[in-house]
């Protein structure tokens, strides 16, 4: 599929054509000759612990892409083979083929020589090996984007794949691997695929290591290299391929392209690798049961799947999309607000993510997964018997065409005014789509419902059945339960028959809790999507259009991209945050409760596709808000009257607290969040650590504690606030209003900073080495930061000679400090602990180490923080004046 995007870069339209974004299919041609095969047939909580701290996000830049992004030009590739197609004796292979065709090529032999291209002309590359596909992409600057394409496409000619080089890419897989293996996700992943049939390509070992393909084929006299180039010529052949090509130039001279430089690519003939008659295989009787899994992370995770028939060929009609929509519904009626009542959980998500795990041409998995408190997790099997109520009534009731034609009025609207995707992310779901769909709905296969179809539906939801569901229960209360070993990821877990008083209730008549009910029609979904007309003049970057002692907004009317949309985003700083750990904790408890008050009433925003996030940043509250601008304002003012009207009652405190504890636990395992935390309190003056934070919640805090708190905050305010979009500055105005007239906030007695002053480093190196806090994870984190605060003084300023150059760059990087966060491993001399002891370690204090190495001896080492810091001079703030 060859793309011709003509977006204007720089405000001006393209010389070569007058097509504005053109398509154009490679077999177009030949009409219907070589028509496609047709039809083929989760968020996770690690994710959301990932962003807790983070403050950035991407909301204003899309309105706005960079420009670097924008003048990128992208590929993709997709091989219709994946990891199903394994060897039994080389687990792994199809991975490892996908990482060695980057090892150079005949017409191009640098090894890695294609990323060195990438690297020196703005570009990047990704590549990734699913079930049944694998998929390549890359992104470069437009006029290197031939050259790149030429590269790229000798993966699929004529890798080098050279014997040298294996060792040292069975390293790279198997550090893949190795820091795969913490993540809680990935271990239930491979711990489900092993409940699949004997036989069945679910249960292979897909990532690969160096055990499956160095040491044990050396031991077998399997002939890894030549196996490799085995499987390149067998499935890495153009029949199996599926190209997306985007880019600035005419769609004749993207074609010319394409045809010169992939006219080499190899086709055997060989029919494709197919699995489909491989059915039903979690059909087993050890499948219906319970599965008690000890976790990383501390968190009570509860996982119910069903293995269902394959739904891909139902794509038109989306049945699991429409069932999960019902599930995963967080408004009145629905199983979360029910547990969120009793304090029993804390977020909900029903469906099928489809990826190859989750949907294949083998089956397709539907599963509700449920983060639960503690009350929740000793209440699991109630929890689960609700999840079993309300899909009962689903059945029951069956399929709703109000609801659907709703569900598909909302895409249908997302899609139409959808703002423009970065070109790496688009071809690569092209390229996927085009394995999966017919022509004609390559681009929309994927994103919309196209048709009502009561049956399918029914057919789908009839299989959701107390009988048919694995029970998979994540907690640290199962450690010392869980005798058995997955294989590959070492988790540790027990198999449970369902209690007998629960398996014969659910087999009969069971009743509906009173407070379950389908969701009423949505008010939030917009009806109005007119252009507003301008009422100021129009700028090129926003204009402060209000300033008082109480807050500042800036505004900019959208009349570039002209669609019905709009950006608001305030900031709600306070002095009030910074002044303890304990303070810190008291703001995370409250966003926390107060996006939870949200939850319920703004739900069915956030389904019409109005977004909004509640962030504690650092120095203030953050909430942003995107969307149809015909409803955003409804939304603004529902948070802020939450916002004024803030209230947290016992149970929510305790839950949140609870939860608050196991968060700041889990940042601190994670060696990269270990070591950003280190390195700030290194570098940021009164910073206070996760750790600080940790310990303050760990000694308890109270409801009077947050309310005090928060009138104290809510006190102390200042709003600065950006709206951007289609709004006039007259509608933007009455936002700020709103703000100050509820919130009743007082002009501050001092400008609060935003930014925390930085330490000036001393002209020397130093090391500030510490043990990781997860004693099951091996891997370590480096992290070497250099001081450049005077870069731009120094770039200013042009050299009058040689040697002042030179001692420019010296300049730039002689103050600097190294942060090592180091794994458990034989290597550190650490020895396995005593198999009764928890696997949960103690993370409420720092080990420093010593340098150890002869490289690191020239380097000073900090073993106190606090006392390396305390006599260094301070940068001072920045502010852009003008």
């Amino acid at each position: 599929l060859l793309i011709s995007d003509f977006s204007r870069d720089d405000g001006k339209g393209d010389s070569e054509s007058e097509d504005k974004g053109a398509m154009k299919d490679g077999d177009e041609e030949e009409e219907e000759e070589g028509e496609d095969e047709g039809d083929s047939g989760e968020g996770s909580d690690e994710d959301e612990e990932d962003n807790e701290e983070e403050e950035q996000d991407s909301d204003f830049d899309e309105m706005d892409e960079d420009n670097a992004a924008k003048k990128k030009r992208a590929a993709a590739l997709c091989i219709s083979v994946g990891s199903f197609s394994d060897p039994d004796d080389l687990p792994g292979l199809a991975h490892f083929l996908e990482h060695m065709v980057f090892m150079g090529s005949e017409k191009y032999p640098a090894e890695n020589g294609f990323d060195a291209f990438l690297k020196k002309h703005g570009g990047s590359d990704n590549a990734s090996t699913d079930c049944e596909r694998t998929i390549f992409q890359f992104d470069v600057q437009r006029k290197y984007f031939r050259e790149a394409l030429d590269r790229w496409a000798q993966f699929f000619i004529c890798p080098l794949m050279i014997e040298d080089a294996i060792d040292r890419e069975v390293e790279a897989v198997d550090s893949e691997y190795q820091l795969a293996r913490p993540s809680d996700s990935h271990r239930k992943e491979m711990l489900f695929g092993s409940l699949a049939k004997a036989g069945h390509p679910m249960s292979k070992f897909c990532w690969g290591n160096a055990q499956t393909l160095k040491h044990e084929p050396g031991e077998k006299q399997i002939n890894t290299y030549q196996r490799l180039r085995d499987f390149w010529r067998r499935y890495y052949s153009a029949h199996y391929m599926t190209l997306a090509v985007q880019s600035k130039e005419t769609l004749d001279t993207l074609e010319q392209w394409v045809r010169e430089i992939f006219i080499k690519v190899p086709n055997n003939g060989e029919p494709r690798p197919d699995f489909s008659h491989l059915q039903q295989p979690f059909d087993t009787p050890a499948f219906n049961k319970l599965y008690r899994v000890v976790p990383v992370r501390k968190v009570h995770a509860l996982t119910i799947s069903w293995a269902v028939p394959p739904q891909g060929k139902h794509y038109r009609i989306k049945p699991l999309h429409y069932i999960s929509w019902l599930i995963g519904h967080e408004g009145t009626g629905s199983i979360l607000s029910l547990l969120r009542k009793k304090c029993w959980a804390l977020a909900l998500f029903g469906g099928n993510s489809e990826t190859g795990f989750d949907q294949n041409t083998t089956y397709s998995i539907f599963s509700i997964s449920i983060t639960l408190t503690d009350q929740g997790y000793q209440n699991f099997y109630q929890v689960v018997d609700y999840v079993f109520q309300y899909l009962k009534m689903l059945q029951t009731l069956g399929p709703q065409q109000r609801i659907y034609e709703e569900i598909q009025k909302i895409e249908a609207n997302e899609f139409h005014y959808q703002e423009q995707t970065d070109p790496i992310e688009f071809v690569e779901n092209i390229c996927e789509n085009m394995q999966l769909f017919p022509k004609e709905d390559f681009l929309t296969g994927d994103q919309l419902m196209f048709e009502y179809d009561p049956q399918v539906i029914s057919a789908a939801l009839a299989l959701l059945t107390p009988d048919r569901a694995n029970l998979l229960l994540l907690s640290p209360e199962n450690e010392g339960h869980c005798p058995l070993r997955e294989k590959w990821f070492g988790t540790c877990y027990n198999m449970e028959d369902l209690p007998e008083q629960w398996t014969q209730r659910w087999a009969g008549e069971f009743d509906l809790h009173p407070e379950l009910h389908l969701p009423a029609e949505n008010k939030f979904i917009a009806t109005d999507f007119a252009l507003r007309m301008s009422d100021c003049p129009d700028s090129e970057f926003p204009v402060r259009i209000i300033n008082n002692d109480r807050g500042c907004l800036w505004y900019k009317k959208d009349n570039k991209f002209k669609i019905p949309k709009a950006y608001i985003r305030f900031n709600l700083i306070s002095p009030v945050i910074q002044r303890s750990p304990e303070n810190l904790v008291l703001f995370d408890l409250f966003v926390n409760i107060l996006a939870h008050n949200l939850a319920e009433p703004a739900y069915e925003a956030d389904v019409a596709q109005l977004e909004y996030k509640l962030v504690a940043g650092e120095h203030g509250l953050v909430i942003r808000l995107k969307g149809f601008n015909h409803k955003l304002p409804l939304l603004l003012r529902l948070i802020v009257d939450h916002l004024a009207d803030f209230r947290a009652d016992l149970g929510v405190f305790s839950m949140f607290s609870e939860q608050l504890k196991k968060t700041y636990f889990n940042i601190l395992i994670k060696p990269e969040r270990l070591g950003k935390d280190v390195r700030l309190l290194i570098l940021e003056h009164c910073r206070w650590s996760v750790i600080q934070k940790y310990q303050a919640v760990m000694k308890g805090l109270t409801v009077d504690d947050l309310m005090t708190f928060v009138a104290g905050l809510k006190g102390e305010l200042y709003s600065e606030g950006l709206v951007q979009g289609n709004f006039t500055s007259t509608e933007s105005r009455e936002f700020l209003q709103y703000f100050t007239e509820r919130l009743k906030f007082q002009p501050l007695s001092a400008e609060v900073p935003v930014l925390f002053r930085v330490v000036e480093l001393p002209q020397k190196n130093h090391l500030c080495k510490v043990k990781s806090l997860n004693k099951g994870d091996a891997n370590s984190e480096v992290t070497v930061y250099y001081q450049v605060t005077a870069l731009i003084k120094l770039k200013e300023c042009e050299d009058a000679h040689l040697g002042e150059e030179v001692d420019r760059s010296e300049a730039i990087h002689s103050a600097a400090v190294g942060v090592l966060v180091v794994g458990f491993g034989v290597e550190e001399n650490d020895f396995p602990d005593n198999p009764t002891s928890s696997a949960y370690g103690e993370v409420s204090k720092l080990t420093f180490l010593p340098a150890a190495s002869p490289l690191l001896q020239d380097a000073t080492l900090i073993n106190d923080i606090r006392a390396f810091t305390s006599s260094l001079p301070l940068h001072p703030y920045h502010k852009i004046l003008s």
